[in-house]
């Protein structure tokens, strides 16, 4: 046993709050660092901030939590990749039809000329402008939908038992973000902070129109460290933060401009949480501060796991990619990222921030 082993064997349990990026099929990475750290009872879970693909996984892992503990959240995440890759083969569209909720009503069942690759390519050229969502899709069929409905129990998501979920979304009208939490959660409001104006029709809830939460809040934090008593927070990012090499083609331009797009809103939080961390750091002790805001960002520990660059190729469209053995390949090195995370940095917990926000 190494040192970290040892010490995490044997350590007293560690709440934290977690917050997930989205990603489209990039999220089966963070499906594969959560059923790691599932398996470390020592680590507990208070809440869970998510958008797009990050809100699926944590709405998927509370209902798993919630039915069958550890092992249930575990089951619940690799029963509902399975039936996203599944729906890969039910219809042409099967690339999009899975985490991307898109479909074409037009199209005959799969045959032989199918492949999900082709699937890709038609993506890219909806992707391009060439048609909305309301012409390709006219009826809104939703397969995503009708997966989250059959597999998650809302109503016990909203009991006190559950883990708490914080879900971003942004509205259309205002480019305001809303956050729907336990109470108001529903497979409504999961597809709203997954909702790609590109590929999908906006979603209605209570006569307020939503799109993909990642456009506001990717994900959440404000009110992840506001509403919560844990003092550690551990992101896990999708869209790599920094590349080495520039893009030259225009498709790893467009990749790379749509990470820099779904980084931005996260890249100014962390910033603005370090600045305001290092300004309180300047007052007098931590009891003084009147502002509970502040008292709680006094406190905060910041900690990451993120996708390394070469996880996701810039010319590679694999976040429209839902096949099984692409979706298995990146939850095993979601799975080990987590573990070098808990190798390297879990004995920060509980004692000091991991990251430098002024680096990311």
């Amino acid at each position: 046993m190494t040192t970290a082993q040892t010490f995490r064997a044997t350590r007293a349990p560690v709440s934290i709050d977690v917050a997930l990026q989205g990603g489209g099929a990039h999220g089966a990475f963070t499906w594969g660092v959560l059923d790691r750290l599932l398996d470390e009872n020592w680590l507990g879970f208070e809440a869970v901030s998510g958008a797009s693909a990050g809100a699926m996984n944590a709405v998927v892992m509370a209902h798993g939590l919630m039915s069958g503990g550890r092992p249930g959240g575990k089951r619940a995440l690799e029963t509902f990749w399975r039936r996203i890759a599944q729906s890969a083969t039910t219809t042409p569209m099967g690339a999009l039809a899975g985490l991307l909720d898109f479909d074409m009503p037009f199209m005959p069942p799969m045959s032989g000329w199918w492949s999900p690759a082709l699937g890709v390519e038609i993506a890219q050229n909806v992707f391009s402008g060439l048609f909305s969502p309301y012409q390709f899709n006219p009826f809104n069929l939703n397969p995503l939908l009708d997966i989250l409905n059959a597999e998650i129990d809302f109503d016990a998501l909203k009991t006190k038992q559950a883990l708490r979920l914080l879900i971003s979304a942004t509205r259309v009208s205002d480019g305001g973000m809303r956050i729907f939490r336990n109470d108001d959660l529903s497979a409504d409001a999961v597809m709203a902070s997954a909702c790609l104006p590109e590929l999908f029709h906006a979603v209605t809830i209570d006569g307020e129109s939503y799109w993909d939460g990642g456009y506001i809040a990717n994900p959440a934090l404000e009110p992840l460290i506001n509403e919560t008593d844990a003092n550690d927070l551990l992101l896990v990012q999708l869209n790599p933060p920094r590349r080495a090499r520039d893009p030259n083609t225009a498709k790893e331009i467009a990749h790379r401009l749509n990470e820099i797009t779904f980084n931005a809103n996260l890249t100014q939080a962390i910033h603005l949480i370090g600045q305001l961390k290092t300004a309180l750091g300047e007052e007098p002790l931590p009891g003084e501060l009147k502002n509970p805001f502040f008292r709680r960002l006094q406190n905060l520990r910041l900690h990451r796991i993120a996708a390394d660059e070469q996880v996701f190729d810039l010319g590679r469209p694999s976040k429209l990619d839902p096949r099984w053995e692409r979706l298995c390949e990146l939850r095993d090195l979601g799975a080990q990222a987590a573990d070098d995370w808990l190798q390297n940095q879990s004995l920060c917990l509980g004692e000091r921030s991991s990251i430098d926000c002024a680096l990311l």
